[in-house]
């Protein structure tokens, strides 16, 4: 695990820059520091040490030494693939993970990356050729980002506040991103907050030579076969999957940690772990039990206790105040790299605090199982019939959020809605509309809506149910979910491992029917069938519960005096123009409407204020 950064331009550089943009990953590994530097290339990294201890420091290379790699993350499946690669005379130096991916290169060239199960950001300089490949993991999970420099020149590096750092580079921000950025919470990829920086897609890698700068997709070939759909083959197959997934990411030289909430998801891969490990270490967070209109209660750790006990674990209840959690606002603007304002990254922050505290390094999270599985409660509302609805045109704001209206009212209007205004209305927070009225219309002229994403998913085809799901799996999943854990737990070098994101999962969940997700009330039907003998009845029969932070509540009270600053004369908001002097009037109203929950929504311009305090007028570099 590290962070990497470097450059392939024509002319040389001072060797500080690279050094001052791997410093500033130092928080993705501090254990030691790697580089290396040609005439055309240089590169460097920051590492965590998890796997190979003593000899497994970067730069990496084959048994020529014309193959040189810097990557970010962990390979589960090197075992068998070195392996198979000693078979076939490759020699190997050092027992780091990452050493297969040089020699498979040597055997597969540039489809080198369809062999790994894993989790990775990687650049890799073949000195022969003079090309540079950037490439990240199917899923997203780790982060990598790019700028031109002219035509044949980039630079690059695993986070935005150390790219930035490369001399001379156009820092204009991007408006569209800024505006999408209150309906998610964050900036879809591959955009960012800077118009000139870029996000190497997921599942992509990047080539760069003497001829080209081009960036090309790679298939998922992991578990691509076809299965019986029949309800006692599901079940089977997932079990199997989930438990192989949960296994290979148990991959580490040091103790291993686990998230555990209490809910269905963090349950099975702990219950997994521990049966799997000599000492399982969990971790949960406790904070004020405050009941919400769409939760309920906020607080799972007795729930999360009680099976901890069950499992045998180390088990630690992370208790935080809203004052606590406001203490975190600013390493979330500054480790969520830019604006992110998912108020669940805080109870992230908090864990990875708490375990680098207990000496864990590695923390197991349940996340994706609800995208992958059909785990979000408008899911059960997506009936067949709806799907035939008439759009009614209404242009409302009316979405989940309205909890001041009757459940079947507010279902109502959004089966009136077209499929991708009721995509946004079921999962997302600011509409269109109250942008309009927040933001100043001069700054943002010539914006697209936020709804193209939506658009762009189907063009045009008719959703069905299972459509709703597979866009959160390509939207959702990786840039809110993916991007929250892995920028959130790095904040304090530990490294947040995904089992439901193996590319088997990701494979397996795309075979499966709507009903093997959903079945009249129950979310998640085929991964509670397939876990029912290892988890308790009162996990497996539980419904969805989310993790909350009362937003809401504390914008009315705690934390009022950041609406206040965020909106007043002398904010960066203010003074880069994106708001005018309505806003702050506007913004109170959305907070105490009574028949709408708009504190989402509000948060995401706190965040972005804080963020531009720290990037254009202070310092998250």
């Amino acid at each position: 695990m590290c962070g990497i950064a470097g450059y392939k331009i024509d002319q040389k550089f001072d060797s500080k820059i690279i050094k001052q943009m791997v410093e500033a990953l130092v928080h993705r590994g501090p254990d030691s520091e790697g580089y290396h530097s040609e005439d055309g290339y240089t590169a460097g990294m920051r590492r965590l040490k998890i796997n190979d201890l003593k000899s497994g420091d970067q730069p990496l290379f084959n048994e020529k030494g014309d193959i040189i790699l810097f990557y970010n993350g962990e390979i589960y499946n090197s075992p068998s693939l070195r392996i198979a690669l000693e078979e076939r005379g490759h020699s190997f130096k050092t027992n780091c993970d990452g050493e297969v991916i040089c020699h498979l290169y040597e055997e597969y060239g540039s489809a080198v990356f369809e062999h790994l199960d894993g989790m990775f950001a990687i650049a890799l300089w073949d000195q022969q050729k003079k090309c540079l490949l950037l490439a990240r993991d199917l899923a997203g999970e780790k982060p990598l980002y790019y700028a031109m420099l002219g035509e044949k020149g980039l630079t690059f590096s695993s986070e935005i506040k150390s790219l930035v750092l490369f001399p001379g580079l156009d820092l204009t921000l991007n408006r569209q991103a800024v505006w999408d950025m209150p309906s998610f919470q964050w900036i879809p990829e591959p955009a960012t907050v800077y118009q000139n920086i870029q996000a190497i897609p997921r599942g992509h890698f990047l080539v760069a030579d003497s001829t080209e700068i081009n960036l090309k997709s790679y298939p998922n070939k992991f578990a691509d076969h076809q299965i019986a759909l029949d309800d006692e083959s599901v079940v089977a197959e997932t079990r199997r999957i989930v438990e192989d997934s949960v296994k290979s990411r148990l991959l580490s030289d040091v103790p291993v940690g686990s998230f555990l909430s209490g809910g269905l998801d963090s349950s099975i891969v702990a219950a997994i772990a521990s049966k799997n490990l000599d000492q399982l270490t969990t971790f949960c967070i406790a904070f004020e039990d405050i009941s919400d209109p769409y939760h309920g209660k906020a607080d799972e750790s007795q729930d999360a206790a009680e099976f901890a006990g069950i499992l045998g674990t180390v088990h630690h209840t992370i208790r935080v105040t809203a004052q606590d959690f406001r203490d975190l606002l600013p390493e979330l603007c500054k480790y969520g790299d830019q604006p992110f304002s998912v108020s669940s990254g805080l109870g992230i922050l908090a864990v990875a605090r708490a375990a680098r505290q207990e000496d864990i390094k590695v923390l197991l999270s349940g996340d994706g199982a609800d995208e992958g599985f059909g785990g979000y409660s408008w899911y059960s509302h997506l009936g067949i019939d709806s799907m035939d609805a008439v759009p009614n045109g209404d242009q409302s704001t009316v979405s989940f959020q309205n909890f001041g209206m009757d459940i079947d009212e507010r279902l109502a209007i959004l089966a009136g809605y077209s499929a991708d205004k009721r995509a946004w209305a079921y999962h997302y927070y600011a509409a269109e509309e109250e942008k309009q009225e927040l933001f100043n219309h001069e700054y943002f002229e010539g914006i697209t809506d936020s709804h193209r994403f939506f658009r762009e998913f189907k063009a045009g085809e008719k959703w069905k149910p299972i459509d709703f799901v597979r866009q959160d799996r390509q939207f959702y999943f990786p840039f809110e979910m993916m991007r929250k854990l892995d920028r959130l737990t790095m904040a304090y070098s530990v490294e947040g491992r995904v089992p439901f994101a193996s590319p088997m999962v990701l494979n397996h969940v795309e075979k499966l029917k709507f009903n093997h997700l959903v079945r009249g009330n129950t979310l998640k039907w085929a991964l509670r069938e397939a876990f029912t003998d290892l988890l308790p009845p009162s996990i497996t029969g539980r419904p969805k519960h989310g993790f909350n932070v009362p937003i809401d509540h504390w914008l009315k009270g705690e934390w009022a005096d950041l609406l206040e600053e965020t909106f007043s004369v002398n904010s960066a908001l203010y003074k880069c123009g994106m708001i005018h002097q309505k806003s702050r009037e506007i913004a109170l109203k959305m907070v105490f409407d009574k028949n709408r929950l708009n504190g989402h929504s509000i948060f995401c311009l706190i965040i972005l204020n804080l963020w531009l305090e720290g990037s254009i007028y202070g310092n998250y570099s």
